[in-house]
């Protein structure tokens, strides 16, 4: 489901530019993810605030960033009040929670079969995260399955929310 105004617990995607955004996009390629337009992936809280996984750790900033940026907002249909306030209240426990550009990687090495000892364990840790994996967690926390496929936990990059929620 689309918004066109943002509420606590909306999934924003978006854009990343310059060679940070053309790794990601290939890293979703490389996930059979697409080889598309959203890189990036945060949680909208309450306040105008967002919570987003970034080089430096899990962040909590304002909204107001993204005020320019082409933005989607998107969630799953019939998410209630309770929900969206579980989802935000989850999201501030994973402030600083360290990004991992090598769980595009550990995802591709599920992808192609690989035989990589302990790469579930690795790639299902929340001592790192990507931002989708980070947002996909925080739904988890609040009891909010998003996918029903079987896929591994944490096995999800931004276009594979785009694919869930937005289409």
């Amino acid at each position: 489901m689309r918004h066109t105004h943002p509420l606590p617990g909306d999934i924003g995607l978006t854009q990343i530019s310059g060679v940070t955004g053309q790794l990601i996009r290939f890293g979703q390629w490389i996930n059979k993810d697409g080889f598309a337009d959203y890189e990036h992936s945060f949680l909208v809280l309450p306040d105008d605030r967002l919570l987003e996984a970034e080089p430096g750790g899990a962040r909590i900033g304002a909204l107001g960033r993204y005020g320019g940026a082409n933005v989607l907002y998107v969630c799953p249909p019939g998410l209630t009040e309770r929900q969206r306030t579980d989802i935000c209240e989850a999201a501030v426990s994973y402030t600083g929670v360290p990004y991992s550009f090598l769980d595009y990687f550990a995802i591709a090495a599920h992808r192609f079969h690989l035989p990589v000892p302990g790469l579930r364990r690795y790639v299902a840790s929340t001592r790192h995260m990507i931002c989708s994996q980070l947002v996909d967690q925080c739904y988890q926390d609040a009891g909010v399955h998003l996918f029903a496929d079987h896929r591994w936990p944490g096995y999800v990059t931004p276009m594979a929310l785009y694919n869930l929620l937005a289409r």
